[in-house]
């Protein structure tokens, strides 16, 4: 796989750099694939569902508004979503069980973790356009994590 900053040399202006202090949280430290978004705010039935489903090498990216009152995805969404076949989730929140998720083959990056549930009422959107960090993510577009960030391509 390409690193993110050598996709950022090579296509310059039609890749986009995420400009969030994302850390790695999971197995997998560089992962690629279409996204697959959400916009939510303290409630994880939606990512849930997504996780639940083939991933099929997709990315599934998560607005939560930035939140660190309580986490969107946890040890156990995280080892389903590798059982299913996810490449990885990028979350804009927080995640918990920080040490388990070490240990699963699955990319997770998210800003920051808390112990705390999310709410499980099913509010949000799936797949529509998110932005944070500078970037717009939509369906289909392709997501590449290393170390260095994330960034995001209209096409491979």
């Amino acid at each position: 796989m390409v690193s993110t900053a050598d996709l950022c040399d090579v296509r310059g202006g039609t890749t986009a750099s995420c400009d969030l202090p994302l850390r790695q949280f999971g197995g997998r430290s560089v992962f690629r694939g279409p996204a697959v978004t959400i916009r939510c705010h303290e409630d994880n039935l939606l990512v849930k569902r997504a996780v639940s489903e083939p991933g099929e090498g997709r990315v599934l990216v998560v607005d939560g508004s930035g939140s660190l009152r309580c986490a969107l995805m946890g040890d156990n969404m995280a080892r389903l979503a590798a059982q299913n076949g996810w490449s990885g989730v990028v979350i804009n929140g927080a995640v918990r069980d920080v040490t388990s998720l070490r240990t699963v083959d699955l990319g997770v990056k998210a800003v920051g973790s808390n112990p705390r549930r999310s709410g499980k009422n099913g509010t949000g959107l799936r797949d529509v356009a998110v932005g944070f960090g500078g970037i717009v993510f939509v369906p289909g577009c392709v997501v590449t994590s290393d170390d260095d960030g994330v960034t995001v391509q209209d096409h491979l």
